[in-house]
């Protein structure tokens, strides 16, 4: 699958569930070829740390809130209901925290709450919302930053395994 994606001329597609921005996935696309995963990963981070906060709102605009399950079946909806399995089952009483949460966060920041949920609990996730409600709106882009890019990173290891 490595090789294709190399080669393909739709892999901006691709590259789009990966991350929501298109700047993003244009520019990964010409870095092309890649020499393996960890040089696509490295590319895609590179590009991520350059992206101008417009690009960012663009990502962020695809990702769903946590706790909220993504619709649909592409491959993004898919990937989105995987990394947050944990949020979407948990208990009643933590779904409605993190609605709460969600809300006041959106309220502060303008923006959905993002974090890289894979491997994360419920009680982490909540833990991790309520703290980052205390920083500033400069931190908090730079929190934001990083957590697209830990999730773009398993996603493009994702979109290449496929």
């Amino acid at each position: 699958m490595f090789d294709q994606f190399n080669t393909h001329p739709d892999a901006e597609r691709g590259l789009l569930a990966c991350c929501a921005s298109p700047r993003w996935a244009s520019r990964v696309a010409a870095r092309r070829p890649f020499a393996d995963v960890d040089a696509l990963v490295k590319a895609g981070d590179a590009e991520l740390a350059t992206l101008e906060w417009d690009g960012i709102a663009e990502a962020l605009s695809a990702h769903p809130r946590i706790g909220d399950r993504a619709t649909g079946t592409d491959r993004e909806a898919v990937w989105s209901r995987g990394e947050q399995a944990a949020a979407a089952e948990s208990a009643d009483d933590v779904k409605a925290q993190l609605a709460a949460g969600n809300a006041e966060y959106e309220r502060r920041f303008d923006r959905v709450f993002l974090i890289c949920a894979t491997g994360l609990g419920a009680p982490e996730i909540l833990a991790a919302l309520r703290s980052r409600l205390g920083n500033d709106d400069e931190t908090e882009r730079e929190v934001v930053r990083e957590e697209l890019r830990k999730i773009v990173a398993l996603r493009l290891r994702k979109l290449v395994a496929a």
